[in-house]
């Protein structure tokens, strides 16, 4: 089953591991971002799961939708039934039997519905990711020990990582220097890096020990590391 490689860097069984593959918000080059068709698409090419973004309803519901709108209304005004929008817990019940899932919390809120999704994942096929620290920390004092990944863009937001209760950082790609990653490495992080969309990239991104890849291009990121999916 697809999982995040939580034993320490240059110690895994095996030799030289291949990252973990993940369609960024699904196989969003080929369907629509965030919806069911591109979570299957991403597994169907062959990737080993997906991330997706996760918002509140007015009625506290936990919803995917990666942009503070839908259709001009923001989404924390609306009710679940309104919005006609993939609900996250759900989503984590159907899927996370067979795929790994990156659920990145735009926003704070209550998070106790798809918290109770994920009670019985086991905790290396997914993490809570944000850009937020506080959104991390408040999930961390409902559940304590979950697994959770910060995501930085900037070296502002990357200057964070060191004070929080986080398994993973999520890298832009042009952060993800060779020495970043070692120092993530050598203090039991896992790096994840995205969004990448070039081949050679990819492979150069796989060479220097990077856990997990996530690309709008699933098709493509599949076949770069000779993953068999179930469409061409």
């Amino acid at each position: 089953m697809p999982k995040l490689d939580s034993s320490p860097p240059g110690r895994r069984s095996g030799g030289r591991k291949s990252p973990l593959l993940l369609g960024h918000r699904g196989a969003s080059k080929y369907a629509p971002e965030n919806t069911l068709a591109a979570f299957d698409l991403a597994l169907q090419h062959g990737c080993d799961g997906f991330e997706f973004d996760v918002r509140y309803t007015r009625d506290a519901r936990c919803v995917i939708c990666h942009d503070a709108l839908h259709k001009r209304r923001k989404i924390e005004r609306r009710t679940f039934a309104d919005l006609k929008l993939p609900c996250a817990d759900d989503v984590i019940r159907k899927y996370s039997p067979r795929a790994y899932l990156d659920i990145e919390v735009k926003v704070a809120g209550d998070a106790s519905a798809f918290l109770a999704a994920l009670k019985d994942v086991p905790p290396d096929r997914f993490i809570i990711s944000s850009f937020l620290p506080d959104v991390l920390l408040a999930v961390n004092d409902v559940s304590p020990g979950i697994p959770l990944g910060l995501i930085c863009e900037n070296l502002r937001q990357l200057r964070r990582w060191e004070s929080l209760p986080i398994r993973s950082v999520a890298l832009y790609k042009r952060l993800c220097a060779p020495s970043l990653i070692d120092e993530l490495h050598n203090a039991a992080k896992q790096v994840l890096v995205w969004t990448v969309n070039r081949e050679r990239q990819m492979q150069e991104f796989a060479d220097r020990g990077v856990d997990a890849l996530i690309s709008d291009d699933t098709r493509l990121l599949a076949q770069t590391f000779a993953r068999e999916g179930t469409i061409a």
